[in-house]
């Protein structure tokens, strides 16, 4: 329960929909034990007077008389038997729409509490922890919270009152046949108990399971082109069979625990109805209950059956929901070093300069950036070149403020990066990832996705810009056509010009292109650039490329090699130093000759 008691914030928040559902099972417990008394009396009353009833056979009329008054009574009995199990389903679906809602309630609160935590943690965070076990937190653990919250707090509730009313009645009336048709009870919750615990144990197997088979399959179809390309159709078909085997293993097995259930609840049923019958015969004999007691303590066993049942199985719900909501806890406890200083909200200029600044990636430890220093004015330009692994994604990671330097400083406008409120300050950042991510969307939404009103003009003006307009144009669709998961109806150099679309129509002071004409063709790179060079004046723009072709666009660039600038200046003044960048260019420019060729 220590786990759990982290949900008391949510009890309390829903605290008058437990607090009536607590009252709705009280009463519908009422309204369950009342007719095991009226069958008592109506038993009684049958019992005692049949022999009264067969001594009238001389007398017509006064038999008649008797049998109709007879006959009254117990149809009174039955219409209030009839009546109570209304009531108590009424109280029944009361109970429901109050604890069973409020479940529904803090299952909700909860989703949306850690859907907000994920996004407030670093990127670091994401790099640690993979996908699957990120999504299994927000709904497989949730839901087994909320049988906790749910079902869990209404059987026990349920179970707890109907045990003090019934088994406190129960002793009033005779101990010793309490204490017989008591004792197969404790042996059912504890087998209950047991089975359920196969059952989970089973039931988690499955779901991983189905979980891995689901994977598979997911990648699968993403990599369909790659499997029908080396076509190997036959052996992702044979992984899939091999995992369908095991999935079919698993629920076999919890098939045949799950056959166990009603059985031994029918057995320990019966056991404790017999000991009912017979304890209770011997009483009568005796002279201490009547035989209409029997009936009731039938009933009373019926009624108490599921709560016994139900002490097992809510005792595994708990168990299983202490173990998510830890799982869940770990989580919520995880707090992003990501934070503002001082939460500034005013309009950036886009002066950037980094202080010697390193950076050691806290999930991996490869040290990335070695005391880096470097200045952009406000709405100049810089271009980063460098090899694979140099660190020229690292300066975009650190300027959108995903990761904070190790050492160092980094100001925007002369004040520490630190100081401005972050989605304030990303809000006027426009970048273009080097891994290009597409929504399952329309094109007009991933243009228009970092907007906060979609603008018409401005998204038609950026594709443009981006030498995209004539491909969207050119679809059935236009703008409204759906382009499917991560994009995968695009080409590649499509992709990248719907992401560097979406980068320039929020008119960002600082734009950031990591790698972003990569994909394209040279004269299409030709046309984006000429473009970027209207829409690069007046903001400040890092350029990060492989390309020299695209670096000297900029008014001054850098090169990175191991985490370290070893070369900067102006592309004529980097040509005049005869060294790395001399080198690039050359090699380059010779390659686009005999591509020309």
């Amino acid at each position: 329960m220590k786990e759990l008691s982290y949900l008391n914030r949510y009890l309390y928040k829903y605290r008058s929909y437990l607090l009536w559902g607590a009252t709705f099972v009280a009463i519908s417990n009422l309204f369950a034990i009342i007719p095991a008394q009226v069958v008592r009396y109506a038993f009684d009353l049958v019992s005692d007077n049949i022999h009264i009833y067969l001594l009238m056979k001389y007398s017509p009329t006064a038999r008649q008389y008797f049998y109709h008054s007879f006959a009254t009574a117990v149809l009174l009995y039955g219409i209030i038997i009839v009546s109570m199990a209304l009531m108590r389903g009424v109280f029944l679906y009361l109970t429901r729409q109050t604890i069973i809602v409020m479940s529904r309630l803090i299952e909700y609160d909860l989703k949306n509490d850690i859907y907000q935590h994920y996004q407030t943690l670093p990127l670091s965070f994401y790099r640690r922890n993979n996908t699957g076990d990120l999504m299994a937190r927000i709904s497989e653990d949730v839901g087994h919270v909320r049988m906790y919250l749910g079902p869990a707090i209404m059987y026990g509730l349920n179970t707890f009152i109907t045990f003090l009313l019934i088994i406190s009645y129960m002793l009033t009336v005779n101990v010793k046949l309490t204490f017989w048709s008591l004792l197969p009870l404790p042996l059912l919750s504890l087998s209950i108990y047991y089975v359920n615990t196969l059952i989970n144990r089973h039931s988690e197997a499955i779901q991983q399971s189905l979980s891995s088979m689901s994977t598979f399959v997911q990648e699968a179809f993403s990599g369909i082109r790659v499997i029908k390309s080396f076509v190997r159709e036959n052996d992702t078909a044979a992984q899939f069979l091999d995992q369908s085997n095991q999935y079919r293993k698993k629920s076999l097995r919890l098939a045949m625990v799950n056959a166990l259930f009603y059985p031994l609840i029918m057995t320990l049923v019966g056991l404790s109805t017999i000991f009912t019958i017979y304890i209770g015969g011997t009483e009568v004999i005796r002279g201490s209950i009547t035989t209409g007691n029997i009936a009731e303590f039938v009933i009373y066993i019926n009624l108490l059956t599921w709560p016994v049942t139900s002490l097992g199985w809510v005792t595994s719900i708990v168990q299983r929901a202490a173990a998510s909501q830890k799982r869940i806890n770990e989580l919520l406890q995880i707090q992003t070093d990501i934070t503002s200083t001082e939460n500034l909200q005013h309009p950036i200029e886009g002066h950037i300069a980094f202080c010697k600044v390193s950076l050691r990636y806290p999930d991996s430890g490869i040290e990335a950036l070695k005391q880096v220093s470097f200045e952009v004015k406000a709405g100049e330009s810089l271009a980063i070149l460098g090899a694979t692994g140099s660190g020229k994604s690292t300066i975009a990671n650190l300027l959108c403020r995903l990761y904070n330097p190790t050492e160092g400083e980094i100001l925007i406008d002369n004040r520490p990066i630190q100081a401005y409120d972050i989605a304030h300050y990303r809000r006027q950042i426009g970048y273009v990832p080097q891994d290009v991510f597409l929504f399952s969307d329309t094109i007009a939404n991933n243009i228009c996705f970092g907007l906060e009103q979609p603008d018409e003009t401005a998204m038609i003006q950026a594709a443009k810009d981006a030498h995209l307009y004539d491909n969207i144009m050119n679809f059935p669709k236009g703008f409204q056509t759906e382009i499917g998961e991560r994009g995968i109806t695009l080409s590649g150099g499509q992709k990248q010009r719907v992401s560097i679309a979406r980068a320039i129509v929020r008119n960002p002071r600082i734009l950031i292109l990591d790698d972003a004409l990569s994909a394209v063709d040279t004269k299409t790179e030709s046309i984006i650039l000429s473009n970027l060079q209207r829409i690069m004046q007046g903001r400040t723009t890092i350029i990060i490329s492989h390309r020299v072709s695209s670096a000297k666009l900029a008014d001054r660039i850098i090169i990175l090699d191991n985490g370290q600038i070893i070369e900067q200046g102006t592309h004529e003044s980097l040509l005049l130093q005869g060294g790395i960048y001399k080198e690039m260019y050359e090699k380059q420019m010779k390659a686009e000759a005999e591509v020309t060729e």
